[in-house]
């Protein structure tokens, strides 16, 4: 199997954007959510929104990806509009960050159809922190599920504890936990573990390159092209 990852700007490819979104929603449908800040389809018509697409090389399907969006005018962060229901502290929060100083790293789903090819969770995670550092942004913000709560601890990222409780809130739904995490220093990464930076800036030093993957399913050829194009449109 081959996949290519490459980043696109929302505003400049609808027909790979509407891709990830049916992709996203099926995702989240098969998990019982229906309802969802992350899913809300306002961010499509933002210049300052990234998508990472994981695409086939057999037909560019998309079998994954993730959504680094800028906090820009007009645009706040979905994690802005989900903690405010239940901490308005996330306003104040918010109010230290100037135009495009600050990004949230959302929407991250994979199919079925990579698992098991060494291409999961942790990839997507480590591939849009890898990016990030294009933007020079002064953090980088998640909201993550438990189970992507420990990942996104090893590339770096810290609960911020003065939020929610303690960093947490239920979210998208009732029973469900949802912990809002940051990274202070995207460029250098101070806290994320030596394997996982290594990686990281591996990808950062070799924007286009192939890496021959390995899962328990088998081989899997990952085409990498992370060059952000910001200068196409006026942001």
């Amino acid at each position: 199997m081959e996949v290519r990852v490459r980043v696109i700007r929302v505003t400049e490819d609808i027909a790979a954007t509407e891709k990830y979104i049916a992709g996203h929603l099926k995702v989240l449908e098969s998990y019982g959510v229906t309802k969802v800040t992350s899913a809300d389809r306002s961010w499509v018509d933002n210049p300052n929104t990234y998508l990472i697409l994981f695409e086939s090389m057999d037909d560019f399907r998309v079998l994954g990806g993730g959504r680094v969006q800028l906090r820009s005018k007009g645009y706040p962060l979905p994690l802005e509009d989900a903690i405010s229901e239940v901490d308005p502290g996330i306003i104040e929060y918010m109010n230290q960050f100037g135009e495009l100083e600050v990004a949230e790293y959302c929407g991250l789903w994979n199919s079925r159809e990579v698992a098991g090819y060494g291409i999961g969770s942790i990839y997507l995670v480590k591939v849009g922190v890898a990016i990030a550092s294009q933007f020079k942004l002064k953090k980088l913000l998640a909201l993550c599920s438990p189970a992507t709560v420990r990942i996104s601890k090893k590339v770096g990222y810290e609960v911020i504890e003065t939020l929610g409780d303690n960093g947490t809130f239920y979210y998208p739904k009732e029973g469900l936990i949802a912990t809002v995490l940051a990274i202070e220093d995207v460029d250098n990464l101070p806290t994320a573990e030596e394997s996982e930076r290594e990686f990281i800036f591996q990808l950062r030093n070799n924007v286009v390159h192939q890496k021959l993957e390995t899962g328990p399913k088998g081989e899997m050829m990952v085409r990498f092209d992370l060059i952000v194009n910001k200068n196409s449109e006026n942001q």
